[in-house]
């Protein structure tokens, strides 16, 4: 019984370890290439988890991350959107869409969900993943992860205060950055002295 219990535990990334890597292919300016994760060392890498093309939210999304690619890669970082579609489907997708057609970043191919189920964002049910994104450091240590169902877009804005606050108190080990905190804000050093005084 113990044995079997063992076998069935899922093991997803955890904030503050090494986020998996992964090794698949991908459509980027009409080519089939293959993305290894390990190759982004030394940059902050987001992975952005959609869960299919051709569909509502996710041109939505995706199309809002290529309005604001050039100011990400500005703060370091990369982009790599992952869904279940293979290279096949990106490509017509890319040639079919407008808002896809200004995508300058990798759409990666999960085709069997191993990627997805390694990040814990793969929806048996419905054999996609759910919206899941997750900033990892230089380092390849993940920083911030944020899962929400199919149903739910999400905010290149906050993705972009996130991705800028770790980036922050990774080279200011000593300070933290308060809620809605943005560049050039106030930030805090914890001590004793702050005990009971915000």
């Amino acid at each position: 019984m113990e044995n079997e219990y063992k076998e069935n535990v899922a093991y997803y990334p955890i904030v503050g370890y090494n986020a998996p890597d992964f090794s698949v292919e991908a459509y980027l300016n009409g080519q089939i290439k293959k993305i290894n994760s390990y190759d982004y060392r030394d940059s902050w890498l987001v992975v952005f988890f959609y869960p299919g093309d051709f569909t509502f939210v996710c041109p939505t999304e995706l199309g809002d991350l290529a309005e604001k690619y050039s100011e990400i890669k500005k703060i370091g970082a990369e982009i790599l959107a992952i869904s279940t579609d293979s290279v096949y489907v990106h490509k017509a997708w890319h040639d079919f869409s407008p808002l896809i057609k200004k995508i300058e970043y990798p759409l990666l191919s999960d085709r069997n969900g191993e990627v997805s189920r390694t990040y814990g964002v793969y929806s048996d049910e419905d054999g996609i993943a759910m919206r899941g994104t997750f900033i990892i450091d230089p380092d390849g240590i993940l920083r911030s992860m944020e899962v929400s169902d199919a149903s739910v877009g999400r905010s290149s804005e906050e993705l972009i205060r996130k991705l800028e606050a770790c980036k922050f108190t990774y080279e200011h080990g000593d300070q933290v950055c308060p809620a809605n905190w943005k560049p050039k804000g106030e930030t805090l050093k914890p001590g004793l002295d702050l005990v009971g005084k915000l």
